[in-house]
């Protein structure tokens, strides 16, 4: 009986320790910093492993070269921004301060920064760090960061261009005293300004008055192509965004954790920009794509666009017309069915990146239902982790919304006794009373209003969050080992966020695969598709393959054509580029190299690169030169399925290499060409 008590007691000591262990932990995680519910999350995404069904493709094999190797053909083409001639350091009598204010979206900011830059040393002025969000307290954003210093870092920029201009943090006091007053002159200069409209308009200003204001609103404010004596500004551009512009220490941290967790199971993976925004699809008329509420908050954006001059076209227009144009963007499922027609097996590892997609996430479950591991920053970091770079920020919400008041009926009972014989209509219903709370957003005032509301405290807190979101994204887009865009263009026409990203992968990586379809052939090639049932020949398929790797260079091309006369940034070749010389190789050059280098200065480079850069190259493990579509091989029998096994994946490898071998063979007669 003891024995049985003292075992009793020891028991109930134990349930006794427990509970009040587990009350304690939960006492402590309600006062801590991001609470419970964060720590599940990422409980959630310390667990979240991908699905693969299949071993890993062999490295050597020509099929894993056709859908992850280097492109051979740009393998010399090297990034090389230093000055080419003489260069002189920023005088220290500078003609005065020039000030800036920037305002736009992630790329515009980015664009109109390097142009600012290039402004400056142009006019021999000195540059304030330019202004991006003019308050804080305003925005809801955290008062721990201001302007410029929330999306980048502000020291790395004024060190990386110590060299190119002299750059202070804020305004002296006497011209923060004018600028209140308003006694600064202020010119608001287009998207493409000559660098004779500075010096002739903006620089004599600036000797009067020794500070001068530019209002920068629409993506820059100098024109992309320059005259030849001004090249070394080109690379001026291509220092600032590639090297000065370094992201803040908190997002550049999150966005290498995010890297490293994609990277984990040791697999590459492809990076999908969308590029299907609100404005985008206004702008180039692609409302009737969607449905309902989706398209009249299309045409809203679009009607506003032709009172302010931005579309000079008729409100209604040909959706499916412009689709098949090619004026419209991809839908997700039309690149899945590219993607897995191309080869890439359900297994791979998809990173979305972008805000949101408009349409929600309707639009997005086509390609979640051809790839099992797509994913976005929100699934691969907590709650907690992205609230970190947002800083402390003000609580604007103020707890939950109010419950609407109790209803009070009023029996108006004499009215009811003498208002006539029976039966009689039962009054109207009263008016529902409307909350704040209960319109906010697109889905309150667009079935109750014509009008769109202005934007609230929390909405221009969210479009800050968005710069650091987009910042995220474009490291991992950057670093990707495949990269495609649904769409290249922005709400006014020019090179949007996608386009950005592929002149950075040009310049700092130019033989990763960075796929530039054309969307006219790609809507052709899906028509043909969705025509045969969705029962893809060989034909279709060898079809989709040739257009997608010709994209590589041709897509490349047209780049060049339509894109760098808006954005230098989004192809900095060749200013920006040099020529590796093969002399200093382990191995000496063959006709694929020397093919190579005769598409190079076609493209324009016929600078080699430095002595220096040639040594490093050579003492690096050359990898077998040979070309992605030498031994190119396609296993149909494995696009439109799911792989069972390793061994399925190898014979279907193995399988239809004779049956596409005579198409390499005419693509590379044709590239020999």
């Amino acid at each position: 009986m003891v024995i049985k008590k003292r075992m009793k007691l020891f028991v109930l000591m134990g349930l006794f320790l427990s509970a009040f262990s587990l009350s304690i932990h939960f006492l402590l995680a309600g006062y801590t910093e991001y609470g419970l519910s964060d720590r599940q999350s990422l409980v959630s995404i310390v667990s979240w492993r991908p699905i693969f069904e299949n071993a890993d493709l062999p490295r050597t094999s020509a099929f894993y070269r056709r859908l992850w190797g280097p492109v051979q053909q740009f393998r010399s083409l090297h990034p090389h921004a230093n000055p080419r001639g003489y260069y002189a350091a920023p005088s220290l009598q500078s003609m005065g301060y020039l000030f800036a204010r920037i305002q736009g979206g992630f790329h515009e900011i980015r664009a109109a920064i390097c142009d600012v830059v290039v402004v400056a040393r142009l006019l021999n002025a000195t540059l304030v760090v330019p202004e991006i969000l003019s308050t804080t307290s305003s925005k809801g954003i955290s008062s721990e960061f201001k302007s410029f210093a929330y999306l980048y870092n502000e020291g790395q920029f004024m060190a990386a261009l110590a060299k190119d201009v002299n750059i202070v943090k804020t305004l002296p006091k006497n011209h923060k005293e004018a600028r209140r007053k308003k006694a600064m002159p202020i010119f608001r200069v287009p998207r493409s300004a000559s660098p004779y409209f500075y010096l002739h308009h903006v620089l004599p200003m600036l000797k009067k008055h020794a500070v001068v204001e530019l209002v920068v609103s629409d993506g820059g404010c100098l024109q992309a192509i320059l005259p030849p004596h001004l090249e070394d500004y080109q690379r001026l551009r291509c220092r600032v965004a590639f090297h000065a512009l370094w992201f803040r220490q908190e997002v550049q941290e999150l966005a290498t954790m995010i890297l490293n967790r994609l990277r984990a199971s040791s697999r590459p993976f492809v990076a999908y920009e969308p590029g299907i925004t609100r404005d985008a699809l206004a702008y180039h008329g692609c409302a009737e794509l969607f449905q309902d509420v989706h398209t009249k908050l299309i045409q809203h954006k679009r009607s506003w666009m032709i009172k302010r001059g931005i579309v000079k076209g008729m409100l209604s227009v040909n959706s499916e017309e412009q689709r098949l144009n090619g004026s419209c963007p991809l839908m997700p499922e039309e690149v899945g069915i590219i993607l897995r027609a191309y080869g890439y097996r359900p297994d791979t590892v998809i990173y979305i990146s972008g805000g949101e997609v408009f349409g929600g996430q309707r639009i997005l479950t086509p390609l979640h239902a051809m790839f099992n591991n797509v994913v976005d920053r929100t699934s691969l970091s907590a709650s907690w982790e992205l609230s970190k770079i947002y800083g402390r920020e003000a609580d604007l919400i103020g707890g939950s919304p109010p419950r609407p008041p109790p209803f009070v009926e009023e029996m108006k009972r004499e009215v009811w006794k003498t208002s006539g014989p029976r039966p009689r209509p039962l009054p109207p219903p009263p008016a529902r009373p409307k909350y704040p709370y209960n319109i906010e957003g697109w889905w309150g005032w667009v079935a109750e209003s014509d009008n769109e509301p202005g934007s609230t405290v929390m909405e221009l807190r969210t479009n800050a969050h968005k710069l650091l979101w987009e910042a995220i994204d474009y490291v991992v887009c950057t670093d990707a080992d495949v990269f495609i865009s649904g769409f290249d263009r922005d709400g006014k026409g020019h090179p949007n966020f996608a386009s950005f990203v592929m002149g950075h992968r040009l310049y700092q990586s130019a033989s990763y695969l960075t796929y530039r379809p054309d969307r006219k052939e790609i809507i052709r090639l899906i028509e043909e598709f969705r025509g045969t049932g969705y029962h893809p020949n060989r034909t279709w398929l060898s079809s989709v393959g040739r257009h997608l790797k010709k994209s590589l260079l041709d897509g490349l091309i047209e780049a060049s054509n339509k894109f760098k006369p808006s954005s230098f940034l989004t192809h900095p070749v060749p200013e920006c580029s040099c020529l590796r010389n093969y002399s200093l190789a382990t191995t000496p050059p063959t006709p694929s190299t020397s093919s190579h280098s005769s598409l190079m200065v076609a493209f324009g480079v016929l600078h080699s690169c430095p002595s220096w850069m040639d040594s490093d190259l050579s003492t690096q493990p050359r990898e077998e030169n040979k070309d992605i579509d030498e031994d190119d091989v396609i296993p149909l029998g494995v696009l439109f399925r799911h792989a069972s096994g390793n061994h399925e994946a190898g014979s279907g490898e193995t399988g239809y290499k004779e049956e596409t071998q005579s198409d390499d063979q005419e693509e590379l007669e044709g590239e020999e060409r």
